[in-house]
């Protein structure tokens, strides 16, 4: 893995100092049936933001927040028969690369997050070449707005390194919400000219 540059602003708006950065590390094992289970943990430890290691091994920047999550993990991978350590660590060496695959996993959410943008710019689009100005789809795109909003929202949270690709994602919202109120806007329009 290579370094990408200098990381950007972390969710707090402060560049972030990777230099003496401590790392949580889980590792746990869970066992084989139900499958379920382990799909379970794999969901709570990405919807976290920590990254993979190796197989059963996640870690996250130390943080409080994550801390107090990866804990509550811990106990309920031994609550359903698994066991699971909890680690504070320094990275001895690799550690661009640990910043660069947490920003990376960051990097993804953002680059999803500007895919949904453009598919949402997309489907105003239609609706504004189809005519179709109704409060009913001005209700289900400003819905799909709120999405996109609190999906951002997340991604920025766990964006603890300051990833490049948060920029693109803000702009790309910044987008839909202007075309949405201009959408909206012609709604109200197309509203008062029927009555």
């Amino acid at each position: 893995m290579t370094t990408t540059g200098k990381p950007g602003k972390a969710a707090n708006g402060h560049a972030p100092d990777v230099d003496g950065l401590r790392w949580l590390v889980l590792v746990y094992k869970i066992p084989a049936e139900p499958s379920r289970l382990r799909a379970g943990v794999w969901r709570k430890i990405k919807n976290l933001g920590a990254i993979y290691l190796q197989n059963a091994v996640a870690a996250l920047p130390h943080s409080a927040g994550g801390e107090r999550a990866f804990r509550m993990l811990r106990n309920e991978i031994t609550e359903m028969g698994g066991s699971a350590f909890l680690l504070e660590s320094d990275v001895l060496s690799g550690s661009a690369d640990a910043v660069d695959a947490f920003n990376a996993a960051r990097d993804t959410e953002y680059v999803e997050i500007v895919d949904k943008c453009q598919d949402f710019l997309k489907e105003i689009e239609k609706e504004e070449r189809a005519s179709h100005f109704t409060f009913a789809e001005l209700e289900e795109n400003d819905e799909d707005l709120t999405k996109l909003r609190t999906w951002l929202g997340k991604v920025e949270a766990r964006d603890l390194l300051g990833a490049s690709g948060r920029p693109a994602a803000k702009e790309a919202l910044l987008a839909c919400e202007q075309v949405l109120e201009r959408y909206a806007a012609r709604v109200y329009a197309e509203e008062e000219g029927a009555h």
